[in-house]
């Protein structure tokens, strides 16, 4: 069974950083996808930042660019979301998702965590 567990949400004031983790297990960890979407209230959700675990090709959203960065750690079949920089407008719940790609990153939607609250106040 396909585990995606996320952890790091928080409440910070504007300017300040978080880092997301999402841990997965019970899935082939290696040469796919795994990514962050976000949703805040009253909005649809979106794709925020995918990695390609096999060779390390990422995207980011327009939105966060230069501000996120997706990285991973295959030891422990675990994916980041480092987020500075943050703004009101960045308050959501972030999930982590994955899916088979390769070898360029795309945003996953195969499998879901159940997703971690970032408020941003300013």
């Amino acid at each position: 069974q396909v585990q995606l567990v996320e952890s790091g949400g928080g409440s910070v004031q504007a300017g300040g950083s978080l880092r997301l983790s999402c841990a997965a297990s019970g899935y082939t960890y290696s040469s796919n996808c795994m990514g962050w979407f976000r949703q805040a209230p009253g909005k649809e959700r979106e794709g925020v930042a995918a990695i390609y675990t096999g060779g390390g090709s990422t995207y980011y959203a327009d939105s966060v660019k230069g501000r996120f960065t997706i990285s991973q750690d295959n030891a422990k079949n675990t994916v980041y979301l480092q987020m500075n920089s943050l703004k009101p407008e960045d308050t959501a719940m972030y999930y982590c998702a994955a899916d088979g790609c390769g070898p360029i990153a795309t945003m996953p939607r195969r499998y879901w965590g159940q997703g971690t609250q970032v408020t941003v106040s300013s």
